[in-house]
């Protein structure tokens, strides 16, 4: 078989056609012996590689993959924990995912769905988002919610700061089994990704499927506060900063959630200052703030 297909017969390959008719029938087994002969000998055209048809296929092929290759490795690649997000991602890309738990105030764990449903999650049976414990184990993105501290639970004997329960409640009913995009900023040194996380709600009173942001949802309740570190802080640019030191202010002066009477209760701490005395402070954050005085 010559190769390409276009490449130049072989003379004798020519010569057999030219016989035709019943001498090539006659003589079918000497020739067949022959073609055998001639293909194992017969030494690729080379030139058939440069014509403009060849070149043109194999521009169109490799195109093609590659192309493939950047498209899936730029929408379609599935992180399965937070340590394994690129660091390209970071303050770049966003990723979709469903909440499968919800673990403090002001975090979260995601099952990465790259293209969310239209690339089949949630109806592909291949692409199936999975339910218990055992099959999550190792496949979820730990979340932690930009720009916001939220009130901490009662963790390693540590008691609970008041409205930590109120802001895990409703944390846990308003994503819980939710579809959510992440804007990654960095990671944390608790194999988390800070992010600011976005969804949409089809009951959502007056305007369905408007885009909400959770850190300011929370913000604008009064169950978190604006982060307050000096150092590691993220919201995601400038004007996003306002607008959640705005909310916070706002829910301040109507004295909602934690913030209910804190101008008159002397022992009112923050979420950060709750941190600071349990000595739950980010190490790091401390060291690059002991820099700073």
């Amino acid at each position: 078989m010559r190769w390409p297909p276009w490449a130049p017969k072989s003379p004798n390959q020519l010569e057999q056609e030219a016989r035709g008719g019943a001498a090539a029938a006659a003589s079918k087994n000497n020739n067949n012996n022959n073609n055998d002969a001639d293909n194992h000998n017969y030494t690729i055209d080379w030139r058939a590689f440069t014509e403009p048809r060849t070149l043109i296929a194999t521009t169109i092929l490799t195109t093609g993959i590659l192309g493939a290759m950047a498209l899936h490795g730029r929408y379609f690649r599935w992180f399965p924990d937070a340590v394994s997000i690129s660091p390209s991602y970071m303050r770049r890309r966003s990723i979709l995912g469903k909440v499968t738990s919800v673990g403090d105030g002001d975090n979260f764990r995601i099952y990465h769905t790259p293209g969310g449903r239209l690339a089949g999650w949630g109806w592909l049976p291949w692409k199936k988002i999975p339910t218990s414990k055992k099959e999550l184990r190792d496949k979820t993105i730990h979340i932690r919610l930009a720009g916001i501290d939220a009130p901490e639970l009662a963790h390693f004997g540590r008691p609970a700061q008041p409205f930590s329960k109120e802001a895990h409640e409703w944390l846990t009913a308003y994503v819980s089994g939710r579809r959510v995009r992440a804007y990654v900023h960095r990671h944390d040194q608790y194999q988390r990704v800070v992010a600011t996380v976005v969804m949409r709600r089809a009951l959502d009173f007056p305007i369905p499927f408007r885009r909400r942001d959770v850190s300011y949802e929370m913000l604008k309740k009064g169950l978190a506060t604006v982060y307050e570190a000096k150092s590691g802080s993220e919201f995601g640019g400038a004007a996003t900063e306002r607008k959640y030191r705005q909310a916070e202010w706002w829910a301040k002066l109507r004295g909602l959630g934690l913030w209910k009477g804190f101008r008159r209760n002397n022992e009112w701490e923050s979420p950060r200052e709750y941190k600071t005395r349990m000595g739950l402070e980010d190490p790091i954050q401390l060291k690059a703030e002991a820099k700073k005085k």
